[in-house]
């Protein structure tokens, strides 16, 4: 018997192994996680600061000039345009990553275990389909203090909100993640023209994101007709662990696209 057999085996076990998808189940935690608590989070001191190189290794050069053989030497011009906040579990990271494949993507998750299972999938997702998810990534971070910290004005075209929590307690609303001086923040990153997409399985918390986001200023509701031609709509939708579960359980989803206004209205 050829006894190069047995280690050509192993190695092939071993790109097996590299290439294989993270399992949910080693990674849960708590659904909920304290937003105004000090989480030890890392953020740049403004959006210039900010080193895109270890999310985006294929279109931003590090800024230290230490990079791997990933890594490019010249930045490719382009800007995060999309952003999760929330994300959970990356569902929709992934299935918008190959419908935008032009446009980068950033998801926010403030659960660290969480935000681990979503990094690990997109490389495991990266080397499993060289050239696809590049410009699909994720950041451990709590919107809800440093999303200017991150973003520059205009920068967003989308911006997802995606069956948040619903804070049930009076006393918690405060934690929601629509609130108006929130909605001022997105209105500051989102540029005119770029579009809020919420949605819920909890019609309170749905009435209560329609009532704040018709009363801003800066935002203007997108007749459901108008959201047929809408590429994301469908993922938004369906792509979540948490659309997914409301599917399976057949219950409602609550829908709701707003768009910035431009300057001229």
């Amino acid at each position: 018997m050829d006894s190069t057999v047995p280690e050509k085996r192993h190695a092939e076990d071993e790109t097996s192994e590299e290439i294989r998808l993270p399992q949910k189940r080693y990674f849960r935690q708590r659904a909920h996680a304290n937003v105004f608590s000090d989480h030890h989070l890392d953020y740049p001191i403004s959006p210039a600061h900010m080193d895109w190189s270890k999310n985006y290794p294929m279109h931003f050069a590090p800024k230290d000039g230490e990079g791997d053989e990933n890594s490019v030497t010249q930045d490719s011009g382009k800007k995060v345009e999309f952003a999760d906040i929330g994300c959970g579990y990356g569902g929709l990271l992934v299935a918008l990553s190959t419908v935008f494949p032009d446009k980068l993507m950033l998801g926010m998750e403030i659960r660290v275990k969480v935000e681990e299972y979503v990094n690990q999938k997109i490389l495991a997702l990266r080397k499993k389909h060289p050239g696809s998810y590049d410009n699909a990534s994720i950041l451990r971070m709590n919107a809800m203090k440093f999303l200017p910290n991150f973003f520059e004005k205009h920068q967003l075209s989308k911006l997802f909100f995606l069956f948040p929590d619903p804070h049930f307690k009076k006393r918690k609303h405060k934690a929601r993640i629509i609130t108006p001086t929130l909605l001022s923040e997105y209105a500051y990153v989102l540029r005119p023209g770029g579009i809020i997409y919420t949605i819920s399985d909890v019609k309170e918390l749905h009435l209560w994101m329609v009532k704040h986001l018709d009363a801003h200023p800066l935002f203007v509701r997108i007749p459901d007709e108008e959201l047929v031609g809408d590429l994301a709509v469908e993922h938004v939708r369906n792509a979540t662990e948490e659309g997914q579960k409301v599917e399976r359980n057949k219950g409602d989803k609550y829908l709701a696209c707003y768009r910035r206004i431009t300057d001229d209205e």
